[in-house]
């Protein structure tokens, strides 16, 4: 324990991934640590239904990088399984297209025989391709994504400059140069719709994200991705920390340039130090003006990733044809694409994601029945009817009793929707936006909103804005990151 940090308090706004991520680093070393958050249980955008014994992930479903989640743990002496058990998903998840189905499997070698079914010979090219996506999966945890993002030289290691035209060429070039069936290619370049920008301004360096799906697998953890909240949540009060919910920071308080700490319901409640895991944005507008970084200018030019059009749906049957994660890529992925990035509208005919983790978790939904998550992703900033998402539910329904070959809106128990308005209500999210902001080339590392603020002595931000960006796994290191900033500084 650093006694330099004994008693020091840290106030932390939010309690998402990242936020309990630094909260339980900064409770390790000494400090004496606060979390706030607005809503009625912690865990952001990470949040969990439960309604007439269905059980629903209200946000991030899918578990990727199992490594980073251990090593998270291990930095605390414990394992993943002293919180929760995990699951490998066998097979991962299944693509269906207008004319087949695509089933990843839990192996390479079941992976290649797929990719050879549809594009003879082209299970060479992939293990290729998997084989660099690895050596980049290794640089960027070990290597690029574990700094801070405060200088461009951090870019700059020997591993880094080998690969440096992958900064400039894309996942959308590397992938067409060599596949060529339309199929495979949105196969893979689906994964970096998670770091929320068009695979034809994403980095082709980010295929990291191809080895995370191929290479690592698949994993549920049982009970859904919202015992791991549960899990940070015990761990950070086993390691002292105060979790206060339904309490809103209203302002983040400042004097000569320094923070004192912030005001809740008129009332101060002081630290020496400010950490704010709630949308970027938001954030600074707790601050008066002359204190923020970033100008309305500043966010309006930036790309952000997609909101999404959410449903909860409990049935009761259970489902056929289907597996625990199943992509619907029956339609245009390029212009879908576009309508979220170059020209914001509602999609003109969506493609869609379907979760159903009863599937291979039986607590999830009562004896007989199906929990079913379905996900349009959809511009920030759209307009928000009941209207739109009734019109939606029905054109996905349709195309899923099509795709699957059986009739269920009959056996809906009942649905739940969270769409645009939701985002920006519950979670003061920017334009709406679901997974904050794009891992563009010019939104990388160092070129994102900064960790520390520049303005305001020992404030401090953390989260999918800032670095590393978007995904549960960086929001993981987002909270290390700060919390060793933070460290520093004090």
């Amino acid at each position: 324990m650093k006694l330099h940090a004994m008693g020091k308090k840290v106030i932390v706004i939010g309690s998402g991934f990242s936020s309990l991520s630094a909260a339980c680093y900064l409770a390790k070393d000494g400090y004496d640590v606060t979390v706030y958050e607005k809503n009625e249980a912690v865990g952001g955008r990470a949040a969990r239904l439960i309604k007439e014994g269905f059980t629903f992930d209200m946000g991030p479903s899918w578990y990727w990088m199992p490594d980073i989640f251990d090593k998270f743990f291990a930095d605390f002496g414990k394992r993943t399984s002293d919180y929760y058990l995990l699951d490998k998903l066998s097979p991962a998840y299944k693509i269906f297209f207008s004319d087949d189905v695509i089933t990843i499997g839990d192996t390479m070698d079941k992976i290649c025989a797929e990719f050879e079914r549809i594009e003879p010979g082209s299970s060479a090219q992939l293990r290729k391709f998997i084989a660099k996506a690895q050596r980049n999966y290794d640089i960027a945890i070990n290597k690029v994504v574990l700094r801070p993002g405060l200088s461009p030289l951090e870019l700059v290691t020997k591993e880094t400059v080998m690969e440096v035209d992958q900064f400039f060429r894309t996942i959308s070039s590397e992938v067409r140069k060599n596949f060529k069936n339309p199929k495979l290619i949105s196969t893979l370049e689906f994964p970096v719709l998670f770091l929320g920008a068009k695979p034809s301004k994403t980095p082709s360096f980010y295929s990291f994200m191809n080895f995370a799906d191929f290479g690592l697998g698949t994993w549920h953890p049982k009970g859904g991705m919202y015992e791991i909240i549960a899990g940070m949540k015990s761990l950070a009060e086993e390691l002292g920390v105060t979790i206060h919910t339904n309490t809103a920071v209203d302002k983040i308080l400042v004097e000569d340039r320094k923070t004192t700490g912030v005001s809740i319901n008129g009332e101060d409640h002081l630290a020496e130090i400010v950490l704010s895991g709630a949308d970027y944005r938001h954030s600074e507008r707790l601050l008066d003006s002359e204190h923020r970084q970033y100008s309305e200018t500043y966010w309006d030019k930036k790309t952000f990733a997609p909101s999404s059009l959410l449903f909860y749906v409990g049935f009761d049957k259970k489902l056929t044809n289907i597996e625990h994660h199943n992509l619907f890529f029956d339609t245009d992925f390029e212009l879908h694409a576009q309508e979220i990035y170059d020209a914001p509208q509602w999609p003109t005919d969506p493609l869609f994601y379907a979760n159903f983790p009863s599937v291979t978790d039986g607590s999830m939904a009562p004896k007989g029945c199906e929990t079913g998550f379905f996900l349009v992703p959809i511009a920030p900033g759209l307009a928000d009817t009941p209207q739109l998402r009734d019109q939606y539910f029905d054109i996905i329904m349709n195309r899923f009793e099509l795709r699957t070959g059986q009739k269920v809106i009959k056996n809906i128990i009942f649905k739940e929707s969270f769409c645009v308005n939701d985002f920006i209500d519950r979670y003061n999210s920017y334009k709406g936006n679901a997974y904050g902001m794009a891992n563009t080339l010019a939104q990388t590392a160092f070129l994102r909103p900064n960790l520390k603020s520049k303005k305001v002595k020992n404030l401090f931000f953390t989260g999918q804005l800032t670095v590393p960006g978007p995904g549960v796994p960086p929001s993981l290191i987002s909270g290390k990151l700060v919390s060793e900033l933070i460290v520093k500084a004090n």
